[in-house]
């Protein structure tokens, strides 16, 4: 039985590859199996064997000095986005630690910041100013593709390159 995301992105690959045939994701570009693969859900594409010799590739070929991601010019994608963290709870907005290295200061966004706390322990000193921060979640799957779906809507699917 073919998932929702296979049909999504094999409908998109039908578009321009060999019209005058069915399109298997097999005879597919490697861009293409980057794509179809990145965009399992369950399994991920780490549980299917067609996928993972694509995918480590993938992972293997990122480490080379002019590494440019695959694309898959039927599907009209290019590389993925990327976003390390996930959202703050709610009440919560993104903060900024900062680390210093030396000669410069770098700022992340790896924190949630919640301001004006008002302080607990029965008293009051009339006014609300305390901040409390948590860490930010760090996403499991930070990479992702946003696949234009038959409708003209995009649809989200994200994924990670752990082997």
């Amino acid at each position: 039985m073919m998932r929702k995301w296979q049909a999504a992105v094999l409908g998109v690959l039908s578009i321009t590859a060999r019209p005058s045939g069915p399109v298997e994701a097999a005879d597919a570009e490697w861009g293409c199996q980057v794509l179809l693969c990145a965009a399992a859900v369950n399994p991920s594409w780490h549980g299917i064997p067609y996928c993972v010799p694509p995918m480590v590739k993938l992972i293997t070929e990122m480490a080379e000095p002019h590494f440019s991601w695959p694309t898959c010019s039927s599907a009209g994608t290019k590389a993925p986005g990327y976003e390390r963290y996930g959202d703050c709870p709610a009440g919560y907005s993104v903060g900024y630690s900062s680390a210093d290295s030396g000669n410069h200061s770098t700022s992340e966004p790896d924190l949630c910041v919640k301001s004006n706390i008002c302080g607990s322990g029965g008293h009051n000193d009339g006014g609300c100013g305390e901040t409390i921060s948590q860490p930010r979640p760090v996403r499991g799957q930070p990479y992702y593709f946003d696949i234009r779906q038959s409708s003209g809507s995009a649809q989200r699917f994200w994924f990670d390159l752990n082997h």
